[in-house]
């Protein structure tokens, strides 16, 4: 009895491994697109987790590793705007509304509920994207939302050379490795 018992621990730890998977590499890129400006913010540090067997979502990103492709912007939007120095992390914790089954090199549309956080403010959001599996078992997330700065008391400059949009389109895209 206590070898079933042990062989159903291991099996049952194998198993649940098998279906976390972690960020290999992941990346978020911003759009703000106003009147007279559009520009990209993009960052390769995005950090998450999915959790099939429970139906855990989460992922961060340090925003001191946003850039805009301008130095001063980068910094004027880190201190004046996101203040990075006191809220340092955007993260979105949820899950998704139903797992998909998965059929290697398949997209799956998926959509996630929870909570997004930013410049200490959370949100209900809803969130719309792809999952699929490779054949080498890791997962492709691409995911994209929108976010109105107003709704988490992010100030939009008033400066003309710094025009910002109030809407911003978040683009997620992640590839996520079996938890060992």
């Amino acid at each position: 009895m206590m070898k079933w018992l042990v062989l159903f621990f291991i099996f049952q730890s194998i198993f649940c491994s098998a279906q976390t998977f972690q960020t290999g590499s992941g990346n978020v890129n911003f759009l703000s697109k106003a009147p007279l400006s559009e520009f990209n913010g993009v960052s390769d540090k995005l950090h998450g987790l999915i959790d099939l067997t429970e139906n855990v979502l989460d992922f961060y990103i340090d925003l001191n590793t946003l850039e805009t492709g301008i130095g001063l912007r980068d910094k004027h939007m880190r201190d004046n705007y996101l203040e990075t120095k006191k809220y340092p992390f955007a993260e979105f914790t949820g899950k998704m509304n139903a797992i998909p089954s998965f059929t290697a090199g398949v997209k799956n549309n998926v959509q996630a509920v929870g909570v997004f956080k930013i410049h200490g403010v959370e949100r209900p959001v809803e969130i719309e994207g792809t999952l699929s599996k490779k054949s080498t078992g890791e997962l492709e997330l691409v995911a994209t939302f929108d976010i109105l700065l107003s709704d988490y008391d992010i100030p939009v400059p008033s400066l003309v050379f710094y025009e910002l949009a109030e809407k911003q389109v978040v683009t997620i895209k992640a590839t996520l490795q079996p938890k060992n």
